[in-house]
C-alpha cells in the first residue's frame, strides 16, 4: 500500500510539474510573438547566415557570445509584478483546494482550542444555505467551523491576489498590436461574440447547476414533504445537482470552462498587448488547469470537491456514511459526463436530444446579450482606467 501510494503521488508531482513547464512555455511564446527582443532577431540572423553556408567550416563567434542575454527583458516591470500576482492567484486556488481537507481539519481544530465551538447564539438566516450536521448554526462542531472559516480564507486569498493582479494591469506600459482595416473589425466581432457566448452559457449554468461548483441546487415545495427551511416555496437539495441535465451533459464544469474562451477574447479585445496575454490568458490558463486539478481529485479520492452538499434524498442505509453516499454519486456523475465540451455526446454517453430539450435557453439567451453590453462595459472601463 505504501509503495502503491508513493507511486501516486510521484505522478501526481510529475503531472504538475509538465503543467508548470507547458504554462510557463506558453507564456514565454505569447510573449515573444507579441513583444521581441533585439537579441533573439540577432539568433535569427546568424543562424540564417550559418544554415546558408553549410560546406564551410563552422566557428564559434566570440562577438556573438559577448551579447548580453538580459540587455532586454520580454517583460518590462509591470509586466513581469502582474505575472508574478496573476501566477500567485491561480496557484493558490488550485493549491488550497488540493489540500481542502487538511487545512478545514486545522482550522477547526484552532477554533475549538478557542471555544468557540458549540455556541448556540451564532446563527446563519433559515434561507441560508447552511451544513446538513450543523444546520444554520454558524460554529456548531469543529469540521463545519473549519468549513465557514476556509470560505472566508478563500475569499480574502482571491480578492488580494487577483485584486493586485488587476492593479498591475492598470499599470502596465505595454504597447497594443497594430491591427487596422478590415481585419481589425472581423477580430474584434468574432472575439466580442465569442466573450458573449461564453457569459451567456456561465449565466445559463447558475440554473443548471454541477456538483463540481458553488451554486446550490432549489426545487418547489410539496405538501406531502417537510417544508422546514423553505422560502417562498423553495427548499434547497443540492441532490439534483447529480442528475445529468441540460448543460452538465456538455460538460461537467458548465460554469468554470466558459472562462476560457472569454479570457483569449478579452485578451485580443483589450489591445492584444502582453499584460492582456497574461491576466486574460492566465484566466484562461487557470480555468483549464483548476478543472482538470478538481477531477484528479474526484477520481483518486484524493479530497473533496470543494463544495458541500445539503440533500434531502440521501441514502438510509445502515452503515454508509454520508461522505460515501456523496462519493458515489459523483462517481455515477463522472461517468456519464465529460471534461473536454461536448466529447460524452460524441461517444454516446450523452444525446444531443435531451440537451437541446433540458438546456436552459432563455438564461442563455438573455446571458449573452447581457454578454455584450457587460464586455464592451469592460473594455470601456479598461481604457478609462488605464489612461
Amino acid at each position: 500500500m505504501k509503495v502503491g501510494g508513493q507511486k501516486r503521488r510521484l505522478k501526481m508531482q510529475a503531472k504538475k510539474t509538465l503543467l508548470l513547464l507547458l504554462t510557463c512555455t506558453i507564456s514565454r511564446s505569447i510573449c515573444l510573438a507579441f513583444n521581441p527582443s533585439p537579441f533573439h532577431h540577432e539568433i535569427a540572423s546568424r543562424h540564417r547566415k550559418r544554415c546558408s553556408q553549410p560546406h564551410q567550416k563552422r566557428h564559434h563567434d566570440s562577438r556573438f557570445m559577448m551579447i548580453p542575454i538580459n540587455s532586454q527583458p520580454l517583460l518590462d516591470s509591470s509586466d513581469q509584478i502582474l505575472a508574478a500576482w496573476t501566477f500567485a492567484f491561480a496557484s493558490s486556488h488550485i493549491g488550497m483546494s488540493a489540500t481542502r481537507s487538511s487545512i478545514i481539519r486545522s482550522l477547526g481544530e484552532t477554533v475549538n482550542s478557542l471555544n468557540l465551538v458549540g455556541n448556540e447564539g451564532w446563527e446563519l438566516p433559515v434561507w441560508w444555505p447552511g451544513d446538513n450536521t450543523g444546520g444554520n448554526k454558524i460554529f456548531p462542531d469543529k469540521l463545519t467551523a473549519g468549513r465557514q472559516i476556509y470560505r472566508g480564507l478563500y475569499t480574502a486569498v482571491s480578492f488580494l491576489t487577483l485584486g493586485s493582479a488587476f492593479g498591475a494591469y492598470l499599470h502596465s506600459s505595454s504597447v497594443a498590436l497594430d491591427i487596422s482595416g478590415e481585419q481589425s473589425t472581423l477580430l474584434h466581432n468574432a472575439c466580442l461574440v465569442s466573450a458573449a457566448l461564453s457569459f451567456g452559457a456561465a449565466i445559463a449554468s447558475l440554473v443548471n447547476a454541477s456538483p463540481l461548483g458553488l451554486m446550490p441546487s432549489f426545487e418547489a415545495t410539496t405538501d406531502d414533504v417537510d417544508n422546514s427551511g423553505s422560502l417562498a416555496g423553495i427548499r434547497r437539495d443540492d441532490a439534483l445537482k447529480f442528475t445529468t441535465k441540460g448543460l452538465t451533459r456538455i460538460t461537467r464544469h458548465p460554469l468554470i470552462l466558459p472562462v476560457v474562451p472569454w479570457g483569449i477574447a478579452t485578451s485580443v479585445l483589450a489591445g492584444g498587448r502582453p499584460c492582456d496575454a497574461i491576466l486574460f490568458g492566465g484566466l484562461s490558463i487557470y480555468a483549464m488547469a483548476g478543472c482538470y486539478a478538481q477531477d484528479l481529485r474526484v477520481i483518486r479520492e484524493e479530497g473533496s470537491v470543494g463544495t458541500v452538499f445539503q440533500t434531502e434524498s440521501r441514502d438510509t442505509r445502515e452503515g454508509v456514511s454520508e461522505e460515501e453516499q456523496e462519493r458515489t454519486r459523483l462517481r455515477s456523475f463522472f461517468e456519464q459526463t465529460s471534461f473536454i465540451p461536448f466529447k460524452a455526446v460524441f461517444d454516446g454517453r450523452q444525446s444531443l436530444d435531451d440537451i437541446v430539450r433540458e438546456a436552459p435557453w432563455l438564461q442563455f439567451l438573455l446571458g449573452t446579450i447581457a454578454g455584450i453590453y457587460v464586455e464592451e462595459k469592460i473594455l470601456q472601463l479598461l481604457a478609462e482606467w488605464s489612461a
